[in-house]
């Protein structure tokens, strides 16, 4: 008689607890820089060092929130039959990154304000040397709101809309209607840190090339 096939032995418990435990560990492993980061600086930080910006606690994980690109003013020639709709995305593209994030006004106006905090961005992240891939600019708009009209030199900016859900949610972890300031995505999606309005570039320099060291990942 031919051999019958065997049935597959069923996996040994013993082996699916050790694959767990692996798994386990390679998410510890992805996870550990980023949190390296925040221990080094704010847990073993030296006495009578302080942080400029202002640490959101807990933070907001934000990768989920969904953006889109603002549509083209004039679509290619060769896309011209294809839909203009812009394509809706999520903050966690981002992921990997830091991002320093504004918001536009209600309106979707950049006003003085808005165009300094975007010119301070800009500034920080080119003090930054070689590190500069490594950060993010994102401005910010509500989802009906007009493409804002932006001052000229801030190639490499993303101007996202988002929805009023993920507005609101951003404000309600700022426990303040007024979202204004710029504010700190880590490389895994999470809002953690928000500097002033009118913020001082040279420290907010030194807090995130401080970030930048402690952290692997991003």
């Amino acid at each position: 008689m031919p051999d019958q096939p065997r049935p597959n032995p069923s996996p040994d418990p013993a082996a699916r607890r050790r694959n767990r435990i692996k798994l386990l560990a390679i998410l510890a492993v992805c996870a550990a820089p980023v949190i390296a980061s925040y221990f080094t600086y704010y847990i073993l930080k030296p006495e009578g060092r302080t942080n400029y910006g202002e640490l959101i606690e807990p933070q907001v994980p934000v990768a989920a929130m969904t953006v889109s690109e603002l549509p083209a003013p004039v679509p290619p020639p060769s896309t011209a039959a294809t839909s203009n709709a812009p394509a809706e995305s999520h903050l966690g593209r981002f992921r990997g990154r830091w991002v320093m994030l504004t918001l536009t006004a209600a309106d979707g106006r950049c006003a003085a304000d808005c165009a300094q905090r975007l010119y301070v961005m800009r500034q920080v992240r080119l003090t930054t040397g070689k590190d500069r891939d490594r950060i993010e600019r994102v401005l910010l708009l509500p989802a009906e709101a007009p493409a804002p009209t932006l001052p000229e030199g801030h190639e490499g900016l993303q101007v996202l809309r988002a929805d009023a859900a993920g507005l609101s949610a951003i404000r309600a972890a700022l426990a303040s209607s007024d979202a204004a300031g710029i504010l700190l995505i880590d490389p895994l999606g999470n809002l953690m840190m928000r500097f002033p309005a009118d913020p001082d570039a040279s420290r907010m320099k030194k807090d995130l090339a401080k970030l930048l060291r402690a952290s692997r990942v991003g």
